[in-house]
């Protein structure tokens, strides 16, 4: 049957079918589920991001509820990456010869999570762009080398995690001073687009198809060669709290896994593994503390020891244990007017988020 005299199947079908599949580790059955949608009539960007899309957020949602294991979501991510490969090499849908400019799609230094902009490419070379997809984890220099061999037009830069927003700040600036206009899009740069401006991308997109019209619309070129420093984006920066947490980021986990241990005494009985787990817990807060004064956004570590607590829940591990760790943080880096306003805010916010600590005879285990 072809897509010409084909009924388009249901998308809430061919969602609950991947779903099931990528829960299963079906490789097969997955790229059954999504190309035999599309033989069926399925428009292939629909497929891209409605289906394959929507299941890898999905994907993630269960893992933070842990109902799934990071096992388990790595070879989700896996599997969806080869079902997206199946798709652009499918004789009858790989879409059409590039026609457009030459547009360049990566993920910047460090960050890992590459489908995000898998899909971007893959939607936009359907739309007719000349598309290098450099993948995950993209050093700056490289990113610059490349513009310089290719030529190309536009740089599409993808960034998940709010940690990775200074390196993101780099690329942009380095890829406009060669003369090439920036699109940013991701978690990181805020669900308004609000990071992508303060660091002075070009342009912002909150998913693949606005991203493919701000394109359509066209981005001016940058004026190469033009000196522009960190702190002309950013001028809180020249108070030098960022750099000063970030220099010192080793000692301030030391000491606070040492004080946190007297004022949190359940830790005195973790194993080596639960210390071990705490300390990357810790590190991950220090390193969201920074990308906040990066950005000079409280909400950004706010909400991300929200969601650290929410996590935290779902695998059964105290969440109140965050708050003497932000206690102890503060105190550290109490000469820090910046860190201690942001430091206090997010502990208001863990205190309206939880749930009150149980007491003996509640009615629950203590």
């Amino acid at each position: 049957m072809t897509a010409a005299n084909a009924t388009h199947p249901d998308l809430t079908a061919v969602h609950d079918r991947l779903w099931t599949a990528v829960r299963a580790g079906d490789e097969n059955e997955a790229c059954a589920a999504v190309v035999g949608a599309v033989e069926s009539g399925l428009d292939p960007e629909t497929a891209l991001l409605d289906v394959i899309g929507a299941v890898q957020l999905r994907v993630g949602t269960e893992w933070a509820a842990n109902r799934l294991t990071v096992a388990q979501e790595h070879a989700a991510t896996a599997i969806h990456e080869r079902v997206v490969a199946a798709l652009a090499h499918h004789p009858e849908h790989r879409g059409p010869a590039p026609s457009r400019s030459r547009i360049t799609v990566a993920c910047v230094d460090g960050e890992w999570h590459a489908l995000p902009a898998r899909l971007l490419a893959e939607v936009l070379r359907r739309r007719g762009w000349q598309v290098d997809f450099l993948g995950a984890h993209v050093p700056t220099p490289h990113l610059i080398a490349h513009l310089h061999q290719t030529g190309a037009r536009v740089v599409a830069l993808s960034a998940t995690l709010s940690p990775h927003l200074p390196t993101a700040h780099a690329a942009i600036t380095a890829c406009q001073a060669v003369g090439v206009p920036v699109v940013a899009g991701g978690a990181a740069f805020g669900t308004d687009g609000r990071h992508a401006r303060a660091l002075g991308a070009d342009a912002w997109a909150p998913h693949a198809r606005e991203a493919a019209r701000v394109l359509d619309r066209g981005l001016a070129r940058p004026e190469p060669l033009a000196i522009r420093q960190t702190v002309d984006d950013l001028p809180h920066l020249t108070d030098q709290e960022y750099t000063m947490v970030v220099g010192t980021r080793r000692e301030l986990l030391k000491e606070t896994l040492v004080e946190l241990e007297d004022r949190f005494p359940p830790m005195r009985a973790y194993s080596d593994r639960q210390r071990q787990r705490t300390a990357e817990d810790i590190g991950h807060i220090l390193d969201h503390l920074a990308a906040a004064l990066y950005v000079a956004d409280e909400d950004l570590f706010s909400d991300f020891i929200a969601w650290t607590a929410d996590v935290l829940t779902a695998r059964d591990v105290p969440a109140h244990s965050l708050d003497p760790a932000l206690e102890v943080l503060g105190h550290r880096l109490r000469d820090f007017p910046r860190a201690t306003r942001i430091l206090r805010a997010a502990r208001d916010t863990l205190a309206t988020h939880l749930p009150a600590p149980r007491k003996p005879g509640d009615g629950q285990h203590v």
